[in-house]
């Protein structure tokens, strides 16, 4: 098939209404991407180096962590580039390969999904928790979340980059987004947007109301133990999950579901989604997790009393 684009490179033009605070950014972006690679890193790092936390739930947050890693580091880099002096030009691959952010955010989102469902399991079926939840059916679910993924995610980038771009290449963002990208088409893009909308909205709606009609059987099965302290460990688990679940799913909604799109806002949101949220999960699943806690200070301890300091 013939390709139709005589655009090579897009100029991204960053975040809007943020003239001469490049430094300001930079410092601050910089900060958050360093502790979110970090947080989940020492997350992993304990996961992994405690047989305690080899179970289901850590396993998922595992998997979690990873994809907290790659999710800013697919538009932090070239944005702190530009921010730092350098060239905003982005190839048209380059450009592409940004869209990789949508695999992340797909995945991520059935991760939840699966997240919830393991809790469901854990608190509302107790007795059958390690046949429901076998190593073999969390690798399935697993491998799960990254096909459906990637399938959204590829339906989602084709839709956007068979049109072709033959005049425009000022991206008025600070990554290769499909809406704005969509923009700069030149062809008639209502149709796609419209497919877009659907796809992009049918998609966390059904996880959600799926989260939600889980954590309805959960708070019912929570309410029912006998013991406080029993409530009070399964609601500081399921609180942890749900927090991470607000902050993941809010700004899909205030993004791609709003009527009228407002650059400035939607471009604050998405700092948030892509740097905040990340930084903030490890301390949302390790402040209110006393295994987490203690493994972590296990792996934090030979660091902090290292022989001559």
């Amino acid at each position: 098939m013939r390709n139709l684009s005589v655009v090579t490179e897009f100029i991204l033009l960053g975040i809007p209404h943020t003239e001469d605070l490049e430094t300001m950014l930079l410092v601050l972006f910089l900060s958050f991407y360093i502790f979110t690679l970090t947080g989940n890193l020492l997350i992993l790092l304990a996961i992994v180096s405690s047989t305690q936390l080899h179970t289901p739930m850590y396993f998922f947050l595992c998997k979690l962590s990873i994809f907290d890693i790659f999710f800013p580091s697919v538009s932090s880099p070239k944005m702190l580039c530009y921010l730092s002096g350098n060239s905003r030009a982005i190839s048209y691959a380059g450009c592409a390969s940004q869209l990789f952010y949508h695999f992340l955010g797909c995945t991520e989102c059935f991760l939840y999904t699966v997240m919830t469902y393991d809790r469901f399991v854990a608190i509302c079926h107790p007795l059958h928790y390690t046949i429901i939840m076998s190593p073999r059916a969390c690798v399935i679910l697993a491998m799960g979340t990254s096909f459906f993924g990637c399938i959204q995610a590829t339906f989602l980038t084709t839709l956007t980059f068979q049109l072709p771009y033959c005049g425009p290449n000022k991206v008025g963002y600070y990554f290769c987004d499909i809406p704005v990208m969509l923009k700069l088409a030149c062809a008639d893009t209502s149709a796609l947007e419209m497919v877009g909308f659907i796809s992009v909205g049918l998609m966390p709606l059904s996880c959600f109301l799926l989260i939600l009609t889980s954590y309805s059987c959960i708070i019912c099965s929570i309410l029912q133990i006998g013991s406080a302290k029993g409530r009070h460990r399964a609601f500081s688990t399921c609180s942890a999950h749900l927090t991470a679940i607000l902050l993941s799913f809010m700004p899909v909604v205030l993004i791609y579901l709003q009527p009228t799109p407002n650059p400035w806002l939607n471009a604050t949101v998405q700092i948030l989604n892509n740097l905040v949220t990340p930084m903030l999960n490890p301390l949302i699943y390790s402040l209110r997790n006393k295994e987490v806690e203690y493994s972590l200070r296990k792996v934090l301890q030979p660091i902090a009393f290292l022989p001559g300091t």
